[in-house]
């Protein structure tokens, strides 16, 4: 699963190195008890909740108090044998797309095609170089001095939008399911499109490729039509497979092999894997369920993979929570993340707004989409994940915490107040 570096820190003394199961097991607990505080007393959408008291966990053990001696230290070395990069890029995130993949209804995904499309490309890309120009000049007024490169890195990193947090709000309010499916599907496909421009970007940044148009637009569609390849391939092997079986603990293996075994070889043939393992879940949540499952099949299906999505949620919010213990608190680091949030809400909002403005000529849009669709474009874990993987460095340093206090903003600040801002626009009205 890549969850930690090879066996550990070398230059950690070994009595200091945890195993990988006591690694596993301190998480899933601290995530069980943060959980049921939550449920008990809190009562916030589970992934906030969880991700909130990790943070106020992480920031009581950064108080100078005797009784927190050593546990500080104790609970950041555990956090730097975790590669968070690896851990979420290449191994929760394959079941995660999985699981939200599929439970989307592909015909109510088709009436939406055009919406998501844009967002999740043309939305992204802009973002990307919008953000990326705009962290140029804020980050050079602070007196930060950052490559041009690596300012569109942080556009790429931080222009994919999280569904996590946000859909059991949507929930809860009652959104319209059109609404819905364009947050959900746009989130989907925009992980893995942002994902390859982070990757292009990085082999410019690291010189592993001729700085050319051909040559970036051809590794994109290696990436991108590869993998959305791959993925109906592999979809259609297991689809293939499910209807000549009656037997659900076989189809849910074949379906965990689908995800692990999928990933592994669309990331060693350098395709998208995460657009790969959304189009073959589509595929598996839509034509395996109506053609290949029985009743009691995809009952079982579905309760398997709705426990391990919310499971892995539960210690992925947790994790960005305990990562304030080992990112840089730097005053200007922080500064330099606060003053990006509005610049990229802002542009966010023309992102979202222009095609859809574009679009209304052509169609019909319910009052306050825009608005929703801005304040529900909430940033998690890939972003966080995407800042660790770049080279060490006071670059990588100033890019994670200013990811990280974009992330913690986005998740608690607009993840809290989008129930009232959804419930604002859609009481009366249905897009």
């Amino acid at each position: 699963m890549g969850l930690l570096h090879t066996c550990l820190d070398q230059r950690l003394p070994p009595e200091n190195i945890m195993r990988l199961f006591d690694i596993i097991a301190i998480l899933i607990s601290l995530s069980a008890v943060f959980s049921w505080v939550n449920y008990r007393f809190l009562k916030l959408p589970t992934a906030i909740g969880l991700m909130l008291i990790a943070l106020v966990m992480s920031l009581v053990l950064h108080l100078p108090l005797s009784f927190f001696d050593g546990l500080k230290d104790q609970a950041a070395g555990m956090l730097s044998q975790i590669d968070f990069d690896e851990t979420l890029l290449h191994g929760m995130l394959s079941f995660l797309l999985f699981a939200g993949a599929l439970h989307v209804n592909l015909n109510d995904l088709a009436k939406q095609r055009w919406v998501i499309g844009i967002l999740a490309t043309f939305g992204v890309v802009g973002a990307t170089f919008i953000i990326g120009g705009g962290a140029y000049y804020l980050f050079g007024w602070l007196g930060l001095d950052v490559p041009f490169i690596y300012c569109l890195l942080f556009g790429a990193l931080i222009s994919p939008t999280d569904p996590i947090a946000v859909l059991g709000i949507l929930k809860s309010v009652g959104a319209p399911k059109t609404l819905e499916t364009k947050i959900v599907g746009e989130s989907l496909f925009n992980d893995g499109v942002a994902v390859v421009v982070f990757l292009v970007l990085a082999d410019i940044a690291t010189g592993d490729v001729e700085i050319t148009m051909s040559s970036v637009i051809t590794l994109f569609l290696q990436e991108a039509i590869g993998g959305l390849i791959f993925g109906l391939a592999a979809g259609s092997l297991a689809f293939y497979m499910l209807k000549r079986v009656d037997n659900y603990q076989v189809e849910v293996l074949i379906t965990l092999a689908l995800v692990t075994g999928g990933y592994a070889v669309a990331e060693h043939f350098h395709l998208s894997a995460p657009i790969a393992i959304v189009v073959a879940g589509l595929l598996i949540g839509n034509h395996g369920r109506r053609s290949a499952m029985s009743e009691q099949t995809t009952e079982h299906l579905d309760t398997f993979w709705e426990l391990v999505d919310e499971m892995l949620n539960a210690v992925l919010f947790v994790l960005i929570g305990l990562e304030l213990l080992v990112i840089s608190l730097r005053g200007d680091y922080l500064l330099a993340g606060v003053l990006a949030i509005p610049m990229i809400l802002v542009v966010r909002l023309l992102s979202v707004g222009l095609p859809i403005t574009v679009m209304r000529r052509f169609r019909e849009f319910s009052p306050g989409v825009v608005t929703i669709l801005t304040w529900a474009g909430l940033r998690g874990g890939i972003s966080v994940a995407l800042a660790l993987s770049l080279p060490s460095g006071e670059t990588r340093d100033l890019l994670v915490t200013a990811t990280y206090v974009v992330v913690v903003f986005s998740i608690v600040v607009q993840g809290l107040s989008l129930g009232p801002v959804v419930r604002r626009f859609t009481d009366d009205t249905q897009d």
